[in-house]
This record gives structure tokens, C-alpha cells and sequence, in this order.
């Protein structure tokens, strides 16, 4: 027995040899078997069960006590005292490298107004005064009491020699300084296809709008390697803590990719690593010519494309203006015609398209070209990544063509306070509509989209369920209609989101044969106040039955 796998998971819960052991026994033996549980299989029938058994990092056997006591031998009996247990969580949509790479960058997320981004932004300075450039991200102008976008005249005056570039929230909108616009050569003359510079009175402000924003993080110097693989175990560290065991990274380069890989092949990197690859011209000779790679722990098997922007900075490409913008559609990143030869490159190729699409005509763009690319009745399990506005006239496309929506309930509940802006009052009820896209396809891939939002998947649950904020706002829950079950959430991220990654084979519930990854949390989910819901902390998490994360003994003084 592997005393260091679960030893001590709970206080007296070790049993010695001589309690489930005897010679000559002809049960097989295990790792070690845990009882007196609640299991949430999220199998096929959604079924429960009290104890498990796990040899070599898989699930053995589920199912009661009694019967896995009579099989299975094991020196390691774990009584988990009526405490809930899962499938390990799937963040089927986040962006795990960015957000630790975002741990040392100045966080901006919570500012109330521009003048907190700016204090927030001098106490990073003197963390990291020796930086080249200051780098922050999180700020969002729909908090702020004045919500038009800044300007970056506070910069020039503080940092005249050091470049400034501050991403919005969503990643889709920037606020740079004079350096970083002399540095990428931006003036009020420039524009690019997808993207936008903000220009009043012959000047730009500062502020630059989706492909605009690459043309000065082109200039950023990249981490080193150290920093990279410390960026990932700290993002890992994180993760484990609110009980993800696999999180689908959005947007890779294959640099990034293969240290990921060695890094769990050295069994540094523990997370399970689905990885959504950039569509640049390495990566499409790369992986064009060798297939996808798949290993247990790592899956490349898909594309990320963006399509448009998002609706907080205006960019996400709308059939009609947007309300508090009537001359602004939006638009899309790239030309039509370029997004239908990236999906036939990809159809051709063997490999999954998970495209952004945020606004209804976004989403209609693309639905249209996936139907032209895909035959009804296929099993290529390509993805719309957000789905935030969708017409109800497209809806039925999903189904027809099995295109799965891959969407973050928090979104919802952080945009609800000022969508209706963007959108009005009638087409806001086309957005974030969960469950007529469940109602129209079967199933979700929900995730979080972090570091958009916060990384812990509980509050996507709490958000898909009640349709709530932290503080219970509003009463009945925002576009009440569009919730959705806690069984369908649970399914949302484990199986559904297993599968939207074609690995629903080894993972996404706990049965027998399948990898060993499962979160135990202090309370559960499925019949907790949903008050309570953003609060419950996990207790262990668990992967290929080894456990990666331990909550804090309370009584231990050691911890």
C-alpha cells in the first residue's frame, strides 16, 4: 500500500492491515477503499453511492460498502464520515497559464473608479520597481461611477519613461500609456481589421480595442523559463484549492504546450491540461502534420479562434447597434470568408474548432460556417466558446450540428448589472439563456473563463442554479428562466465538459476504469442553501488518486 496516497485524508481513518487484510486471501487488493461517503457518480443515470476503491490512480469499483469490502482487501480504509464526494471539477473554458502569469502582474479587479487603478498601480511599482514595463489587468469602467473609458493622461504624467499597459477585464479593451503607443508605433492614424484605437479631439486615449491591443503586447519581453514553469505551479497550487482537476486552457502556443507536457511528465505539473491551441501559422504546421497529442494528462486536440470582442468594451459584433452606442455594431476579428477556410483547414485536419462568439451576429457568423463545414449527425464536438448572445432563431443550429456552447454562468451574473445597456431591454433576454441552449443541444460545457472571472467553479455553480451575485442580488435571480438544475450544472462541469473534450472515457464521473480524480467538499452542494453555495470550501482534492490538496486542519497547529 501506498501509505503517503490518502494517509491521514482524515483524522483516525488509517485502519491497520489486520482489519481488512487475512492471509490467504483471495480478494483483490487495492490502494485503499473509502466508505461512509455520499458519492455523486454523474454516471448515466446519475446514481449514488457510499464507497469506492482505487488501485494504480483509477477507479476499481463503486458502490456499497459491503460489497467492496467483500472483493477488495486494502491496509488503507478511509471513512469519510457522510462527507460529499465528485467527479473532479472541469473548468471547460479558463485560461490557467494567463492567470499565472496575472499573479505578479498589479491587480485591478474590484476598482471602483480610475483613481483606485491608479493607487493600486503605485503600490505595484514599488513591489516590482525594477520591471520594464508595469503590467495590469482586472479593471472594469461599468463599476466606476463615471463608466465612459479612461484616459491615459494620469499615466503619462506618472510614468513618462516606463511603458503602462492596463487590460480591461474581459481581456478585449486596454488602457496604455504615451511609451507603450510610441513603442508599437500606434498613432491616431492607425487601424487594423478587428480591432480599434480610441481617438478624440485628433489624439489617441489610450485606449485600444481587441487586435489593436497586440500591437503593443507584441512588445512585452516574454518570461523567462523559470518564470514560466513558476507561473504554472503557482497557478496549479491555486486550483487544486477550489477543487479543479482539469481546467481547459484557452489559447496556447506549442512552446507553451510542451513545457506543460514535461512538466507533468517530470510529475511537477499534476493539473490536468486541456489545451485549446492559438491558430497561428507554428502551430498549424506543427500540429497539422503530427496530429493531435494526447496523453492522460494533457489533450491538444482543438483550435481557439476569436470571433469578436465583448460586450462590456463594445467589440462583440451585433445584428443591430448597440443601445447606448447606436452607430456601434461591434465586429468581428476577422473577415467571414478568412474564419470559413480556418474551419475547413481544421475539419480537413482532424482537429475540434472552439470558436469566441459573443454577439448575436458573432454567433451567427460562425454557426452558419460550422453547418457549412459539418455534416448533421457528426461527432466532431465543435464548440462555441461564450455563446452570450445568441438569437433564438439560431438556436436550433446548435442542435442539428451538435455544436456544443461552452459557457461561464458567472458572466451572467457579473454582466447583469449593466447588459441591458449594451443591449436593451428586449434583446438582453437572448443573452445568457443557459437553458434554452440546453433545452436545444442536451448538454453544456460550463467553465469560468478565468482570470475574467474568479477561479472558483463553485461560484459558476452558484451563478447557473440561482442566477445570482454573492449578495443574493437580485430576488428570483436575473432572467430566472435561464437557470438551470444542480444536477445539470454538476453534469456541466465533469461529464458534459469531459465530453466536450472527448475524454468522457477516462474522466468526468466516478466509475469503474476511469482516472481517479475526485473533489471532497465540506459540505454539499446539492442540497446546501444556495446562499451557502460560494462559501463551501473543499476539503481534498484528488488526482489519479494521489491527493493534491488538503484544507487546513483546523485543530492542527502545525498547519
Amino acid at each position: 500500500m501506498k501509505r503517503n496516497v490518502l494517509s491521514g485524508l482524515l483524522a483516525g481513518t488509517l485502519l491497520g492491515s489486520s482489519i481488512l487484510s487475512g492471509c490467504g486471501s483471495d480478494k483483490e487488493t487495492v490502494d485503499y477503499i473509502i466508505t461512509n461517503a455520499k458519492i455523486y457518480t454523474v454516471d448515466s443515470l446519475f446514481s449514488r453511492a457510499e464507497a469506492l476503491a482505487v488501485k494504480d490512480g483509477r477507479f476499481v469499483e463503486v458502490g456499497q460498502a459491503n460489497t467492496l469490502l467483500e472483493l477488495y482487501e486494502t491496509d488503507s480504509l478511509v471513512d469519510l464520515e457522510g462527507a460529499a464526494v465528485y467527479p473532479g471539477l472541469i473548468d471547460a473554458h479558463a485560461h490557467f497559464y494567463r492567470y499565472g502569469l496575472g499573479l505578479t502582474e498589479a491587480d485591478l479587479t474590484g476598482t471602483t473608479s480610475f483613481a483606485e487603478v491608479l493607487e493600486r498601480l503605485k503600490a505595484h511599482r514599488e513591489e516590482y520597481p525594477e520591471s520594464p514595463w508595469i503590467i495590469g489587468r482586472g479593471w472594469d469602467q461599468n463599476d466606476w461611477d463615471n463608466k465612459a473609458f479612461p484616459t491615459r493622461k494620469e499615466l503619462d504624467e506618472l510614468y513618462p519613461e516606463t511603458p503602462v499597459l492596463l487590460t480591461r477585464v474581459d481581456g478585449h479593451a486596454a488602457l496604455v500609456n504615451q511609451r507603450a503607443l510610441e513603442l508599437a508605433g500606434i498613432d491616431a492614424g492607425t487601424s487594423i481589421l478587428g480591432g480599434k484605437v480610441i481617438v478624440e479631439a485628433g489624439k489617441p486615449t489610450g485606449v485600444l480595442v481587441d487586435n489593436a491591443i497586440d500591437l503593443v503586447s507584441h512588445h512585452i519581453p516574454e518570461p523567462n523559463r523559470k518564470q514560466q514553469i513558476q507561473t504554472l505551479l503557482q497557478a496549479q497550487e491555486n486550483t487544486f484549492a477550489v477543487g479543479l482537476t482539469t481546467v481547459d486552457d484557452a489559447g496556447l502556443e506549442k512552446a507553451t504546450v510542451d513545457l506543460i507536457d514535461s512538466l507533468q511528465k517530470a510529475g511537477a505539473l499534476k493539473m490536468r491540461v486541456y489545451a485549446m491551441l492559438n491558430p497561428s501559422e507554428t502551430n498549424k504546421a506543427y500540429y497539422f502534420e503530427n496530429g493531435p497529442y494526447v496523453t492522460d494528462h494533457l489533450s491538444v486536440t482543438s483550435f481557439k479562434v476569436y470571433g469578436d470582442g465583448a460586450l462590456g468594451s463594445r467589440g462583440a459584433n451585433l445584428l443591430e447597434p448597440y443601445h447606448d452606442d447606436p452607430k456601434n455594431y461591434g465586429f468581428l476579428l476577422r473577415t467571414p470568408e478568412a474564419y470559413a477556410a480556418l474551419a475547413e483547414e481544421i475539419h480537413a485536419n482532424d482537429f475540434q474548432m472552439n470558436t469566441h462568439a459573443i454577439g448575436d451576429s458573432a454567433n451567427r457568423t460562425l454557426l452558419n460556417i460550422y453547418s457549412k463545414v459539418l455534416e448533421k449527425d457528426n461527432d466532431r464536438r465543435w464548440r462555441i466558446e461564450h455563446a452570450q448572445v445568441v438569437a433564438p432563431v439560431d438556436l436550433d443550429i446548435f442542435g442539428e450540428y451538435n455544436i456544443i456552447p461552452s459557457v461561464q454562468p458567472t458572466h451572467a451574473t457579473s454582466d447583469m448589472y449593466w447588459a441591458a445597456d449594451r443591449l436593451g431591454d428586449e434583446r438582453v433576454k437572448t443573452a445568457y439563456t443557459y437553458q434554452d441552449l440546453l433545452e436545444a443541444t442536451g448538454m453544456l460545457a460550463l467553465g469560468s473563463d478565468f482570470p475574467v472571472e474568479h477561479i472558483n467553479p463553485l461560484y459558476g455553480f452558484h451563478s447557473a442554479v440561482a442566477r445570482k451575485d454573492a449578495e443574493g442580488f437580485p430576488e428570483g435571480g436575473f432572467q430566472p428562466e435561464n437557470k438551470i438544475s444542480r444536477e445539470d450544472a454538476l453534469r456541466g462541469m465533469t461529464i458534459w465538459a469531459a465530453y466536450s473534450n472527448f475524454e468522457e472515457d477516462i474522466k468526468g464521473s466516478i466509475e469503474a476504469g476511469k482516472l481517479a480524480d475526485f473533489v471532497v467538499l465540506e459540505k454539499d452542494i446539492m442540497e446546501a442553501p444556495e446562499e451557502e453555495l460560494r462559501d463551501i470550501k473543499v476539503r481534498f482534492t484528488v488526482i489519479g488518486g494521489e491527493k493534491v490538496f488538503a484544507a487546513p486542519d483546523p485543530g492542527n497547529t502545525n498547519n
